[in-house]
């Protein structure tokens, strides 16, 4: 992973010490908290619903086992020992005291961390497919690229003040794991019939209150073009992005009021003056990031012991099938950490829990680790004759949830139990649904199913692209729960749809019941995926399963 030079570290300890002074000057009274708030949030700091809450960035989801370790430490020390990985595979402390946080941004400071462009109207943190370097299907590793994306945009004076926040998303991969097109702009590497490397570029996705899928604005761009068409991007959104209204200044509404084609020609002839002039420089940075993203020493060894104690063990075995995935190394395998433990809040870690996943890296990991998107926790390459080893020990520290990518995997934001902005709970909602389907054990027989939950209509639980999607509101004062079908964030992705009226925070848990226990009665067969079958029968045969009850007792 990239390691700080002297210039990286000089900037971030430089922003530090400025934003030391700032803290005192609020806590002195120096400043009002109108004056303090954009300081703030250019540091990754927000004031929520009963503290402040600082936002930690974790470039791409990639860490090692010091920076989980110090995260651990910070979580520890200055707030209630956990952390929240969330969406942008960032992490968030719910509890820090505002006099702390300067510390706290020394000590990630001393582990090559920080929480700059985490928040405010610039581009925001990057992110990549979490299997990055590891993943079977991959054409090339992401990671260097985001890695220069990160270096170009940061304090990049131009766009820190754009229109609305700005998010990049890439994949390395015909398969999307980074949810490319819900972003601002997705990029997906191809090779062009040459076999020369570049990317399908995206742009105009985004969530929230208008849920739009990105469009490709160019087939394929050169690897050594991309900063130049990014800042042509960029400048034409800054330039054309509406100012007036908050809820219409994301670029998604940029290219839907002027139409792809009239942007695409404002960014083509903004590209070719800016190509005109680059220096090249970016691809001379670009070769010196690369071999920070080398691939680790794999070794070559037997996997007799790991198929033995597979073959003796169902517990194991049934892990296995859920949260391994195919590494590109035979004899490796991908493992996914559960962070949604039955009945957990979906994403928390404790600092212990933190300490043991970096150790397992540190072990048997080649000192690697990712933050998913998904808010659980990766370690890319492991060898599969240590996977009973560490199995046994995320046994120990209760992070051995066999569920990855079935019903209780549920993406939930804090929702109202934490975040401002929220309607509505999502956590309880989501804690709910996993204890039912425990309780059913059924989790297996339904096979994959995304379930994601956003607290209010910004949308940070992902759930229009959820295979169900659940949208808590506020009605006339009470949680209402809306339901969405057939949402996809991969290469087929889709926007779901509303299923009918909402239903109160005491329904939704058997609500979502019927419509699974109801996908078993009529999918075609046991291969089928609950997506596949939407997609297959439409909506009519689900909504006459949320809402027969509702039907029956009004007849009676």
């Amino acid at each position: 992973m990239y390691k700080y030079n002297e210039f990286d570290e000089a900037a971030v300890r430089s922003r530090v010490a400025q934003f030391r002074a700032q803290v005192q000057r609020r806590i002195d009274g120096s400043l009002t908290e109108d004056e303090f708030r954009p300081l703030r949030l250019m540091n990754g700091l927000y004031l929520q619903l009963h503290a402040y809450m600082l936002r930690i960035a974790v470039p791409y989801g990639t860490l090692n086992p010091a920076k989980m370790r110090q995260l651990a430490t910070i979580a520890e020390r200055w707030d209630k020992g956990y952390g929240h990985f969330t969406t942008r595979t960032n992490l968030q402390l719910n509890w820090p005291r505002l006099k702390d946080v300067p510390d706290m941004l020394e000590a990630l400071a001393d582990v090559g961390m920080h929480s700059i462009q985490t928040s405010g109207n610039c581009v925001r943190n990057v992110t990549a497919d979490h299997f990055a370097g590891a993943a079977a299907d991959e054409i090339e590793d992401p990671r260097p690229i985001a890695e220069l994306i990160r270096q170009w945009s940061t304090d990049h004076p131009e766009f820190q003040f754009l229109p609305r926040k700005f998010k990049i998303g890439i994949t390395g991969s015909p398969h999307d794991r980074a949810v490319i097109r819900s972003h601002d702009v997705g990029l997906r590497m191809v090779r062009n019939a040459a076999g020369e490397p570049g990317f399908e570029v995206y742009v105009g996705g985004g969530l929230g209150r208008t849920p739009m899928l990105a469009q490709v604005i160019r087939d394929f761009l050169p690897q050594a073009d991309l900063l130049p068409y990014l800042e042509a991007i960029l400048g034409a959104y800054n330039l054309k992005g509406r100012r007036d209204n908050k809820w219409k200044a994301r670029i998604k509404i940029t290219v839907f009021e002027n139409g792809l084609d009239a942007f695409r020609a404002d960014v083509e002839e903004r590209f070719e003056r800016l190509r005109s002039q680059w220096s090249g420089v970016d691809q001379d940075i670009l070769a010196e990031i690369r071999p920070h993203f080398a691939p680790p020493a794999f070794r070559n060894a037997p996997v007799d012991s790991y198929e033995a104690f597979r073959a003796a063990n169902p517990v194991f075995r049934a892990w296995t099938d859920t949260n391994l995935h195919e590494h590109k190394v035979d004899g490796y395998a991908i493992v996914s950490i559960s962070l949604k433990k039955h009945g957990a809040t979906p994403g928390d870690a404790t600092s212990d829990q933190m300490r043991v996943m970096a150790d397992l890296a540190e072990k048997y990991g080649h000192g690697d680790l990712r933050v998913s998107h998904e808010q659980n926790i990766i370690l890319p390459h492991v060898h599969k004759s240590d996977l009973p080893a560490v199995w046994q020990a995320l046994r120990e520290a209760e992070l051995a949830t066999a569920n990855i990518g079935l019903v209780s995997d549920i993406i939930a934001c804090p929702g109202m139990d934490y975040c401002s902005l929220a309607t509505a709970r999502a956590i309880p909602i989501a804690q709910q649904i996993a204890l039912r389907f425990d309780e059913l054990k059924v989790e297996h027989e339904v096979g994959p199913l995304k379930i994601k939950i956003s607290g209010c209509i910004n949308a940070c639980g992902h759930h229009h692209v959820g295979h169900i999607g659940i949208l808590g509101l506020d009605k006339a004062g009470v949680e209402n729960y809306q339901i969405t079908l057939g949402g996809d964030g991969t290469e087929t992705a889709s926007i779901g749809e509303k299923m009918g009226p909402g239903f109160a925070a005491s329904e939704i848990v058997g609500a979502i019941e019927r419509l699974v226990l109801g996908y078993l009665e009529i999918r075609r067969d046991a291969e089928e995926t609950f997506l596949e079958c939407v997609r297959r029968v439409g909506l009519e045969p689900f909504r006459a399963f949320l809402y027969e009850q509702e039907e029956t007792a009004d007849a009676a």
